[in-house]
């Protein structure tokens, strides 16, 4: 194999075509608008490849935390409708408004600096959050109305258009969320009232776009099920009809045969029960893999499912293939598809006692991301 033709190290393959298809299958279930979230790099698979998968699926807006994240979508020419709702304290919304990036107003201030930065006969588009129960951002119920009617004199007068209203629900049950979106409901009520109609509402994000249809209503924020993986406890990504988009995988590094007693890798957590054979694969934690699921996490070597032996370390973990014909260089799959045989992202945060968001977007950086398209089984690199 030619240098230019070797694998890198460390790899995360990402299937833009998984990432279409399930856009086009959760929009196809849900009938109303998507907002695509592709926040913290596309939740690990890259923001720009995600954005332009999940536009080509159905999704016609994104949805980004920051400004930074959504003036690097428009930087890399992508220029469908952008909404970014966390702001730093006392943000300059002007270079957001300059780009035509959607602002997430949770407060008068914020309205006001939103309003103060349009320019010339274009409007800054708004989408105002209410505090519906989650104890985070939002406008305070009580400073709702307020917010509404001034929001409703600066349409009048060309500085904002409110694109929007939204809110964001706990997951914690279903009666929890009905309590929240009749809150929400209230809200809108009152906006209406001092004559605010935004084309758009939105409460719903993965978990309750699936599991509430009434919290759809004409738009829903899709984040991680749009990478293929359950919001849902108790049902996989294949009951959902969904495919996961991104495989973690490396290469075995070194193979050794080592006797009965053998300790492995940092406090020797994990001893050799009889003679084996020990692969190191080099990822650690370094790259995102969680030290918690240290002597938990699968990995599939060969066709086989294994478990990691012993602490992960920064850079590489010890796998105990007992009797296995593991050679340096086999593949090494730390998640991915499991229908095709590969652990799970939620396999991976079982082990470490986390949830599958945080296993995929915790990937870092030096783990090389390639752009695979499943449909027509080529990488685009």
């Amino acid at each position: 194999m030619s240098p230019a033709s070797r694998r890198p190290l460390r790899e995360a393959l990402v299937d833009v075509d998984a990432i279409e298809q399930n856009v086009r299958h959760l929009r196809r279930m849900v009938q109303t608008e998507v907002i695509a979230v592709v926040k913290a790099d596309g939740y690990g698979h890259g923001a720009v490849r995600a954005a332009e998968a999940a536009l080509a699926g159905g999704a016609s807006r994104l949805g980004v935390a920051d400004i930074g994240e959504a003036l690097a979508l428009r930087a890399a020419g992508i220029t469908a409708p952008v909404v970014a709702w966390l702001h730093a304290p006392d943000e300059d919304f002007r270079t957001a408004a300059e780009h035509g990036v959607e602002l997430g107003i949770s407060s008068f201030a914020q309205l006001q600096a939103a309003a103060a930065a349009a320019s010339g006969e274009q409007p800054v588009g708004v989408h105002l959050k209410v505090e519906t129960g989650l104890g985070r951002n939002g406008v305070e119920p009580h400073e709702w109305r307020r917010v509404c009617a001034e929001a409703a004199r600066l349409e009048r007068v060309g500085r904002l258009r409110v694109v929007g209203v939204f809110s964001h629900l706990s997951n914690t049950s279903a009666d929890d969320d009905r309590a929240a979106l009749g809150r929400f409901h209230a809200a809108l009520d009152e906006a209406a009232e001092v004559g605010l109609t935004p084309p758009l509402r939105h409460i719903a994000a993965s978990h309750a776009a699936i599991a509430l249809p009434e919290a759809r209503l004409n738009c829903v924020r899709l984040g991680i099920a749009v990478y293929g993986l359950s919001p849902i406890a108790g049902r996989d990504s294949a009951d959902l009809g969904l495919r996961p988009a991104m495989t973690l995988r490396t290469a075995v590094a070194a193979v050794r045969r080592v006797p009965a007693g053998q300790g492995v890798s940092y406090g020797y957590t994990h001893r050799a029960a009889t003679e084996t054979t020990l692969a190191l694969v080099p990822l650690g934690y370094a790259d995102g893999v969680p030290r918690h699921a240290s002597g938990r996490g699968p990995v599939v070597i060969g066709g086989r499912r294994y478990t990691v032996a012993g602490r992960i370390a920064m850079d590489q973990f010890v796998v105990d293939v007992g009797d296995a014909d593991v050679s340096v260089g086999d593949e090494a799959i730390l998640f991915g598809d499991p229908t095709l045989g590969a652990p799970s992202a939620a396999d991976w945060a079982d082990a470490a006692e986390t949830i599958d968001y945080e296993i995929v977007t915790r990937i870092g950086a030096r783990v090389h991301r390639t752009t695979v398209t499943s449909e027509r089984g080529e990488d685009r690199r």
